[in-house]
């Protein structure tokens, strides 16, 4: 007898989150169609089990996950095109980023993934608009963040922001984030709302702007060697079954945000929100990595965005 085709899903979040649950739904189609061909199990939270959020990439990479997910930007060093979606105020809605991602931008930063690492990109779950919190005092202009260490994801581009708007940035992976976040060697990080209350940062953290300064994904990659040795019919149903979760994750991305926010808000936390002139004064600041970044990445990336 055949043995099943071994398919090992992981993340670094509770399994009640919209990302794990929306791995669940592309195990329970899979399985649906193929029944005894698969053998399907996850691990939700790689952090649990003593890993550090980043070790998801090796750890798919390598084979011993078949599919993981992880936020662009941490694959920013090995693919340096991946720096132009982290460039700040990118997008202004939830419909453009969507449209940029599944689009030709989504389209080309998947085939310079897939030239320097070991995957197959599916699709790009949506991590959304990120904000500030911070336990020092509200922020409603760039002269609050002045010597405000801060935690930012494993990119230059995000390093480069948060050094624009007057911030000590530190480039930190979520484990050690959470640790220092907790013991309060730390002043601030950015998430969206429901990664922050994820990881419990509203506990610690009084102060929250609704900043929208990165709009972030989370590629949902494949061991390549595994995937393309599977047969046609897996390669093509789990390729449908990632688009299908895809489309359920954002929409519940939006519920978990809204939901986020009034836990925030039961926490006795305090949320800014910022005028449109506040806005243009943080957009204005961080302008001039705007305007290298064209040199950086050229014309053509940024007319992908109708730009």
């Amino acid at each position: 007898m055949t043995k099943p085709i071994q398919i090992r899903m992981g993340g670094y979040g509770p399994s009640t989150t919209c990302f794990s649950q929306s791995l669940k739904r592309i195990g329970d189609r899979l399985e649906a169609q193929f029944g005894n061909r698969i053998d399907v199990k996850y691990v939700w939270n790689i952090m649990d089990i003593g890993y550090r959020a980043d070790d998801i990439l090796w750890l798919v990479e390598e084979g011993l996950l078949t599919l993981g997910y992880q936020s662009s930007s941490y694959l920013s060093d090995r693919v340096p095109e991946l720096g132009f979606v982290d460039l700040p105020f990118l997008f202004h809605t939830n419909d453009e980023a969507r449209g940029a991602v599944d689009g030709a931008l989504g389209q080309h930063l998947s085939r310079k993934i897939e030239e320097k690492t070991n995957y197959r990109i599916l699709g790009y779950f949506e991590n959304g608009f990120r904000q500030v919190s911070n336990k020092v005092r509200p922020i409603q202009q760039p002269s609050d963040m002045n010597g405000m260490s801060i935690r930012v994801l494993p990119s230059d581009v995000q390093k480069r922001t948060f050094e624009l708007l007057g911030a000590d940035p530190r480039r930190l992976d979520l484990t050690e984030a959470i640790a220092m976040i907790t013991a309060g060697t730390i002043d601030a990080q950015e998430n969206p709302l429901a990664n922050t209350v994820t990881y419990g940062v509203h506990t610690l953290h009084r102060y929250h702007t609704i900043t929208n300064h990165f709009y972030v994904s989370r590629p949902i990659f494949l061991h390549r060697t595994a995937f393309d040795s599977w047969p046609a019919d897996l390669q093509a149903a789990m390729r449908e079954a990632v688009q299908e979760a895809v489309l359920w994750q954002r929409d519940q991305a939006v519920v978990e945000d809204k939901d986020a926010r009034r836990a925030i808000e039961q926490q006795g936390c305090e949320i800014v929100e910022l005028s449109a002139d506040q806005h243009a004064a943080f957009a204005k600041a961080v302008q001039p990595l705007l305007d290298e970044s064209r040199g950086v990445y050229g014309p053509e990336m940024f007319k992908m965005i109708g730009k």
